[in-house]
């Protein structure tokens, strides 16, 4: 009986996230993008035959690592995030919000490269002109003879560039103005963002040449793009920071050479952009006398432990629906602290307005801070301040219970350096700082007590 052949059939593949289907639809179903599908020809199975290795296999303890040392750039909050610099070969990804300081911080790394490595750098800018660069670099006083500057969009251009120059760190802002005149699409899109950065990671690892792109973000913060590209690179970085306030951060999503959750902290002033080694002071107002509706916390950053102020106003209303407005803090979380603190705390916020706020611009998320939420909320209320060199951490359950958070003993080491004596923490917090006196209370009630906020 004779077989019937297969007949290979098209696919259709999204020109935003790359999703490929079997068939044509008018809104991809991955990304949900309405006219994005795109006929992509017939697909077949490729076969692939032997050929001749570049190098032989090595045992793994014969692999040479010193060309694979990392080298320093010079910004050290910079090399903190990259493991101790950029390591030969690698490709970094930093991507941020527009106007948050990434061109400013790269031109910083440029000028350092140049001026301590011995080697060349090498700036493409396809957003702006040389000009344009030239002139925030002396504005920020960032220029060296070793510095070399060039506005190109194509990405032939770019590696003639770097034919001519052969520089030793390249910086290419952004990824997403590059392209390619033999890939099909537009500046930007999926298929060009893929096709440049797969072309600048070859050229990375054939001529052990690191490589930093800059990448835009999309409205919800994540890197805009194709998610592969994110996987195609060695290192991404995330650079975050509130348009009303000059403290930044770099924050490492992923890092094949160092730990993944480290954090830099920079300050962005009108002369440029430097590191800030001890930015806990940052986020505080330093008082001598007790001061009502603060409370003083520590939170964790990476591996950093940096102390944080929350500040409470509450007010009576008469308005059925009472206001709750949080800034730099979540909501949610603020909102179980309101209701635990009514109904464990036994205090009435129904018909009270109530304004929470961290200092600083300072983003406080995390679990520990549940505690002080709360104490700078009930210490609002009843007019009654916290001791200035007191610090709280811990989460607060909804049945009121105090639970502990990691890392204690390295948050409260952290704040009796900055002079803080007094620990307000949940039970079992393990070894504390010798000179810490330490308060433990085992629900939100028995801290109230403690600290004479209970009615």
């Amino acid at each position: 009986m004779a077989k019937t052949a297969r007949v290979a059939k098209p696919t259709y593949r999204c020109a935003e996230c790359g999703h490929e289907v079997a068939k044509w639809v008018g809104r991809c179903p991955e990304c949900q993008a309405w006219g994005t599908v795109e006929e992509r020809g017939v697909s077949r199975a490729a076969r692939v035959v032997a050929g001749a290795p570049s190098a032989p296999a090595r045992p793994i303890g014969e692999v040479d690592i010193e060309s694979a040392r990392a080298k320093r750039t010079g910004v050290d909050e910079l090399d903190r995030v990259l493991g101790g610099g950029l390591v030969p070969g690698a490709v970094v990804l930093l991507a941020g919000e527009p106007g948050v300081g990434k061109s400013t911080l790269l031109l910083e790394v440029a000028y350092q490269w140049a001026a301590r490595a011995g080697s060349p750098s090498l700036y493409i800018t396809g957003e702006e002109s040389a000009g344009q660069v030239r002139l925030r670099a002396e504005r920020t006083g960032n220029i060296h003879g070793a510095m070399y500057l060039a506005a190109e969009s194509d990405l032939g251009a770019v590696i003639g560039q770097i034919d001519a120059v052969d520089p030793g760190v390249l910086i290419v802002d952004s990824v997403q103005t590059m392209s390619s005149p033999e890939v099909d699409g537009t500046p930007g899109g999926v298929t060009q963002v893929r096709s440049v950065t797969a072309t600048l990671l070859a050229v990375a690892k054939e001529r052990s040449l690191p490589i930093v792109l800059v990448g835009h973000v999309t409205k919800d913060g994540s890197v805009a793009g194709p998610r592969v590209l994110e996987h195609l690179v060695d290192v991404v970085l995330q650079f975050e920071g509130d348009r009303h306030s000059s403290l930044r951060l770099v924050r490492g999503i992923k890092n094949r050479f160092g730990a993944a959750d480290e954090v830099g902290c920079f300050e962005l002033r009108d002369d440029g952009i430097v590191g800030v080694p001890d930015p806990s002071g940052l986020f505080l107002n330093r008082r001598e006398h007790d001061v009502t509706g603060t409370a003083v916390t520590v939170v964790v950053e990476g591996k950093r432990p940096l102390l944080g102020e929350v500040q409470a106003l509450v007010t009576p209303t008469n308005l059925p629906s009472p206001r709750r407005a949080v800034s730099g803090l979540d909501s949610a979380r603020v909102a179980m602290a309101l209701a635990v603190l009514e109904k464990r705390g036994r205090m009435a916020m129904h018909n009270k307005d109530v304004f929470t706020a961290t200092v600083g611009g300072m983003r406080l998320t995390e679990p520990a801070v549940d505690l002080a939420v709360a104490l700078a909320i009930a210490s609002a209320a009843t007019d009654t301040p916290l001791p200035h060199d007191l610090v709280v951490v811990g989460e607060v359950g909804l049945s009121g219970e105090l639970r502990r958070v990691n890392g204690v003993g390295r948050r409260l080491t952290e704040a009796a350096r900055l002079g803080y004596t007094k620990a307000l923490v949940p039970p079992d917090a393990g070894p504390l700082p010798g000179d810490t006196r330490a308060l433990v209370a085992h629900d939100l009630f028995e801290a109230l007590q403690l600290l004479k906020l209970a009615k």
